[in-house]
């Protein structure tokens, strides 16, 4: 981590287990080393960093192409290893992007749903996730985030404090699928994206906080 990512990181951490009482289950599931795609359910702004907070390495997240073009502001995302896309990164230059950091042993935030909950609850995934996974070689780590829609939803101007958790699952690989892929026709192409896409965000769904011993 660099200076200003190592600060922000420790800021979001503190406030993450003040403010918001939070916890962080399993983080130790997180490679160490090597190229990882962290795939998480998305309810707010708050979740990259309560997300990337949660283990000692750095996060590359996704901005806008043109918020790096703000003076100052575009300098610090650069500081925090933000991949610029345009939009949600489904484009080729994104992509090219997202795999070139995951090729340098980097970790890539991605939400399988493209944008925030409106109502708290799981969106079904899109198939751009699929894309990318099946294009890398890189493991998929299922994220949960709970609490971020109470604590700062799209409708909120101010964060409240409520208790947030992260529960990080173990590394899901699609070999066979990324086997498939590369002799398969454009159709059945097409399917496995999705398919990809819906694995990840069943496993997203199936985390649950470890039971607290009485």
């Amino acid at each position: 981590m660099n200076l200003t990512y190592r600060i922000a990181w420790l800021l979001s951490r503190l406030f993450h287990y003040t403010y918001f009482h939070g916890r962080h289950y399993h983080a130790d599931r997180v490679p160490l080393t090597g190229g990882v795609i962290l795939a998480a359910n998305h309810a707010s702004v708050l979740d990259p960093p309560v997300i990337g907070g949660g283990f000692n390495r750095t996060v590359n997240y996704l901005a806008r192409r043109t918020l790096m073009d703000i003076p100052v502001f575009g300098f610090i995302l650069r500081q925090l290893s933000v991949v610029p896309v345009d939009r949600d990164g489904s484009g080729g230059a994104g992509l090219k992007a997202i795999l070139n950091r995951l090729m340098e042993g980097g970790i890539i935030l991605l939400f399988p749903e493209g944008t925030r909950t409106p109502d708290g609850k799981m969106q079904t995934a899109r198939s751009g996730i699929g894309l990318t996974v099946i294009k890398s070689t890189a493991p998929v780590v299922p994220v949960r985030v709970n609490g971020t829609f109470a604590a700062l939803s799209r409708f909120m101007k101010f964060p409240m404090p409520r208790r947030v958790t992260v529960i990080y699952g173990e590394p899901m690989r699609f070999e066979k699928l990324r086997a498939e892929a590369k002799v398969c026709t454009k159709d059945r192409l097409k399917e496995i994206y999705q398919q990809v896409a819906d694995e990840i965000m069943a496993a997203i769904a199936s985390l649950d906080e470890p039971k607290r011993s009485r």
